[in-house]
C-alpha cells in the first residue's frame, strides 16, 4: 500500500453543513479532483503567507489548475499581528478584482492564522461562499481548522471579531509537518493536550505513554493523535456548534491562554505555549477550589513538561494586567469570569468564578 493510499476520513455531522477531515500522508497533490466533487464554480482563490506558499503553494495549484479550476492566490504577511480586519479587507479586494462569484471558493493554506482569516473572509464575501481548509501546523490540524470558528484580532481582546462557518473540507498532510520548527510542534502539542485533559483519558494514558514516538514524529503516531483530536473536537461541535454550551469546554487554558498572547502583543508566546501556561493555571485554580485531586494537578503540569511546553507565567507578566484583560475573554457573562476548569482527567466544567484573590493566585503557581 503506498503512502497516497493511507488515508483517514472523519466525519463533522451538522447535517446540511456537514464535512470530511480527511487526513493522510503525501496527499497535497490529490486535493484538486476532489474538489470537483462541490459544485465550485472556475474561481478560485488560495489565501496563504508567503513561507508556506514558497514550500507547498506550487504543489496545490498545479493539482486544483489540473482539475480544471482558474486558481489565483493572495498572500498576507506571516504572523498573529496580521490578523486583523485591515488584512481582511485586503483579501476582499483581491477576490473581488479577481471576479470570484458567489459559486467560487477560497482555500485556506498555511496555519491558524491563515485558516481563521481565510474562514472570515469567506463568511462575509457576498454573504458567504465555500472555503476549504489545508492546514500546515500541528496547531491547526488539530484544532482551528475543525469546527467553523472563523475570525480576526482586535487590540483589546483575541478572536473578538468573527463568525461560525463551516468549512466544505479539511484536507491534512501530515508531511508539511516536516518544514515545522520545532518550537511550532511543540506549541501544537498543547492542543492535543487539551483533548486528553477535557475528554479522554484514555487518550491522555496514550500520549504519557507514546511521549517518544510523537516527539520523533513518527508518522502512525502523527495520524492517529491527529485523528483523535479531530474525532474529539467533531463530537463536541457536533452536538453544539455555536458554542451554547458543550462547546465552551474547548476553551480549556484558553481564557488565560488569550490573556497572556494579548498583553506580549502577540509576539512573545506561540498560541500553544500561552494555552499550556493557561492550562496549568485553570488546573491550578481548580485544585484552589477542591475540584481537582492533587495528583492530577501533577499529572497535568509533569505531561505539559514532557513535552517541552511551558507551565507557570513568567514574572515580568503583570497579573493584574493578565487579569483586566480576562475580564473582556467572550466567555465573560455580566462581568463574571467563567473558567474551563478540570475536575478529572478526561473531564472539565465551566465555572464562575468571583474570587479575583484565588484568580490571582493560579497565576503564581
Amino acid at each position: 500500500m503506498t503512502k497516497k493510499e493511507v488515508m483517514e476520513t472523519v466525519l463533522v455531522s451538522l447535517g446540511k453543513r456537514s464535512y470530511d477531515i480527511v487526513i493522510g500522508q503525501d496527499i497535497l497533490d490529490a486535493v484538486g479532483p476532489r474538489l470537483k466533487e462541490y459544485g465550485f464554480s472556475k474561481k478560485i482563490a488560495l489565501v496563504s503567507n508567503q513561507t508556506v506558499f514558497n514550500l507547498y503553494g506550487e504543489r496545490v495549484m498545479n493539482s486544483v489548475k489540473a482539475a480544471g479550476f482558474d486558481l489565483s492566490h493572495i498572500l498576507i504577511p506571516d504572523g498573529e499581528e496580521y490578523k486583523d480586519m485591515q488584512w481582511v479587507n485586503y483579501i476582499l479586494s483581491e477576490l473581488l478584482k479577481e471576479g470570484l462569484d458567489r459559486k467560487s471558493a477560497l482555500m485556506a493554506l498555511g496555519g491558524g492564522v491563515i485558516g481563521d482569516i481565510t474562514g472570515f473572509a469567506a463568511s462575509i464575501y457576498m454573504r458567504g461562499i465555500g472555503y476549504v481548509q489545508i492546514p500546515t501546523t500541528l496547531l491547526s490540524q488539530v484544532d482551528s481548522s475543525v469546527g467553523g470558528k472563523t475570525g480576526v484580532n482586535h487590540t483589546l481582546g483575541k478572536n473578538m471579531i468573527g463568525t461560525f462557518y463551516q468549512p466544505r473540507l479539511v484536507w491534512i498532510d501530515i508531511d508539511t509537518l516536516k518544514t515545522l520548527p520545532w518550537r511550532q510542534r511543540l506549541s501544537g502539542l498543547a492542543e492535543v493536550i487539551k483533548y486528553g485533559v477535557i475528554w479522554d483519558a484514555g487518550f491522555f494514558q496514550y500520549l504519557l505513554d507514546k511521549t517518544d514516538e510523537i516527539l520523533s514524529s513518527i508518522p502512525d503516531n502523527l495520524i492517529y493523535i491527529i485523528k483523535r483530536s479531530c474525532q474529539i473536537k467533531a463530537e463536541v461541535v457536533s452536538e453544539d456548534e455555536t458554542e451554547s454550551g458543550l462547546r465552551a469546554i474547548l476553551n480549556y487554558g484558553h481564557t488565560v491562554g488569550h490573556a497572556i498572547e494579548s498583553i506580549t502583543g502577540y509576539r512573545k508566546f506561540l498560541h500553544g505555549e500561552a494555552v499550556a501556561m493557561g492550562m496549568y493555571a485553570a488546573a491550578s485554580l481548580a485544585r484552589s477550589l477542591s475540584m481537582l485531586e492533587p495528583d492530577d494537578l501533577t499529572r497535568i503540569k509533569n505531561i505539559l513538561e514532557l513535552y517541552r511546553l511551558p507551565v507557570k507565567v513568567p514574572t515580568k507578566i503583570s497579573r493584574k494586567g493578565l487579569l483586566e484583560l480576562m475580564y473582556h475573554d467572550k466567555k465573560t457573562i455580566s462581568g463574571e469570569l467563567r473558567f474551563v476548569l478540570p475536575n478529572k482527567i478526561g473531564g472539565v466544567s465551566v465555572v464562575a468564578v468571583s474570587d479575583t484573590d484565588k484568580i490571582l493566585g493560579c497565576l503564581q503557581a
